[in-house]
């Protein structure tokens, strides 16, 4: 009898355990929100990438090595793995005589960790470049791309403190998009698509867009109904996500989504830039300075709320169209 209820004793023991630890996940994934995600954070990464020490993060620089190293700090941080059989968070590799790293960190899901999502941003830009009359000659890039790679940063600390992703997610700042999306075409080349369900790219999201504060613009909005699962999650929260309403300038295949999409994955961009009118686009005078820090917050946690059911396996997104004359941008 006394060993029947030692057994017992036991079991009942590591039965309580389980259910401790069960009931400190679900604490953990309940306690940590978006309002923790604070603006002090999102400036520092801003401040940092888009710095003159970067010197424009011109893909192959020395400039460029910095910014890799600030982001590969932060994901040691943050505690996020390697990619794939990497043993750095570089991909390596060479194209067009240079050699280029894409640098990648893994939070590993839970109960689906063979499926993927990809949070992307690319972290080059345009350099240094000495043009006749202007006096500031770095192209720091601080929309283009240090916010989209803020949010990266930013949602890779998020998420890992969450701690409720099903889904395996793929933290990747993307080399030499501004050469023809060099870095996202390399790391395509490279996944099996069919486990890869969802990319949530972003790219210029410092400024308020053309619809107003609290609003961003999907790219390739009718291409999947990605956006459709976007807008759903964000109901009630005052943020509002609108289709592209630059059509004309074909801006889905023009950012690092598209290497992806051409995958099939549905892979959209998210953004905020009011492009016809910014007086900064690939300008010397995109610097963190002309940005609004607040901006750049609120988008941030609208992703992370707005994408919350594909990163635990609620919603799987449908597969991307592909052929620009079949459905209206």
């Amino acid at each position: 009898m006394k060993l029947q209820l030692l057994t017992l004793a036991l079991c009942c023991g590591v039965f309580s355990s389980s259910c401790k630890n069960a009931k400190t996940e679900k604490q953990k994934s309940e306690a940590y929100t978006v309002q923790e995600i604070d603006s002090s954070t999102v400036r520092k990464h801003l401040y940092t990438l888009a710095s003159d020490e970067m010197e424009g993060r011109k893909t192959g620089t020395p400039g460029i090595e910095k910014a890799a190293q600030y982001i590969e700090g932060e994901f040691k941080r943050i505690g996020l793995k390697t990619f794939d059989n990497l043993t750095s968070y570089r991909q390596n590799f060479e194209m067009r005589n240079l050699s280029m790293f894409n640098v990648i960190g893994v939070l590993e899901g839970n109960s689906k960790k063979d499926e993927y999502v990809v949070i992307s941003g690319h972290y080059d830009h345009l350099g240094i470049r000495n043009k006749e009359n202007q006096t500031d000659s770095i192209y720091n890039g601080a929309d283009d791309d240090a916010s989209g790679t803020t949010a990266v940063l930013t949602l890779a600390e998020y998420f890992t403190k969450k701690g409720n992703n099903e889904r395996t997610i793929v933290f990747v700042a993307f080399t030499g998009e501004e050469m023809g999306l060099l870095g996202s075409t390399h790391f395509g080349k490279n996944v099996d698509a069919s486990k890869y369900i969802a990319g949530i790219n972003i790219e210029m999201i410092g400024k308020d867009s053309k619809f107003g504060p609290k609003t961003a613009w999907l790219t390739g909005f009718n291409r999947s109904n990605f956006g459709e699962i976007i807008q759903k999650n964000l109901e009630g929260t005052g943020y509002v996500l609108h289709p592209d309403p630059y059509p004309s300038q074909n801006l889905f295949f023009r950012s690092d989504n598209a290497s992806l999409a051409r995958l099939g994955i549905p892979s959209h961009t998210f953004s905020t830039c009011p492009i016809d009118t910014d007086p900064y686009y690939h300008q010397s005078s995109d610097e963190a300075k002309t940005l609004n820090v607040s901006t750049i917050t609120e988008t941030i946690k609208a992703i992370a709320l707005g994408t919350e059911t594909i990163i635990n396996g609620n919603d799987t997104p449908s597969r991307v169209v592909l052929e620009e004359t079949k459905k209206k941008e």
